[in-house]
């Protein structure tokens, strides 16, 4: 199936017990969203949808960020759910953040409101599923999180339309980990 838009979420920061930049993990899940855009790309990716969510989505459109001098064709857009997203954010997320509006192919929030309540996260991710071919979701069945309300309507979506599910589960993500130390192994 041909994907030319898709969703790329997942966990936020805290879910993971990742709470600064620095942290080992946020690596090998940049180099798990990079080897699937990639093929992805080779298969005719042109925009890539965001929330803008620290943790996943904020790793994803640095991925991204990265990606765009070997593939300038590929887009992306940030569109959170409400206005100000950030704002209680500490100053160096919101820095993160606005680098990746700053670089972003389209900004615009979804409700053009403040935050009002839960209603505006299921608006987006309907939104989302809508306004995609395919949703790309660093999300473990083992570990629930907020991922699993837009995979619920993704796999509800699937059953009737023309939608693929690309998961990037743990057990992905312990076998970059595995190849790497293998490889650097190699190198002794």
């Amino acid at each position: 199936m041909f994907l030319r838009r898709i969703v790329i979420t997942g966990y936020k920061a805290y879910e993971l017990g990742i709470f600064n930049e620095n942290h080992p993990g946020i690596h090998y899940i940049k180099k798990a969203l990079a080897k699937e855009l990639v093929t992805l790309l080779d298969d005719g990716l042109e925009w890539v949808l965001l929330s803008g969510q620290l943790g996943v989505e904020t790793w994803a459109a640095q991925v991204i960020m990265d990606l765009k001098d070997m593939y300038p064709q590929l887009k992306y857009a940030v569109i959170p759910p409400f206005l100000d997203q950030e704002a209680t954010w500490n100053e160096n997320n919101q820095h993160i953040y606005q680098e990746i509006i700053e670089f972003a192919d389209y900004y615009r929030a979804l409700t053009e409101k403040p935050y009002e309540g839960p209603w505006q996260f299921m608006e987006k991710n309907k939104f989302f599923i809508r306004n995609s071919d395919g949703l790309l979701i660093i999300y473990d069945e083992e570990m629930e999180g907020s991922p699993k309300y837009i995979k619920k309507l993704a796999e509800q979506y699937a059953k009737n339309n023309d939608y693929r599910i690309i998961s990037i589960t743990q057990y992905d993500l312990q076998a970059i980990v595995e190849t790497e130390q293998m490889d650097q192994m190699d190198q002794w």
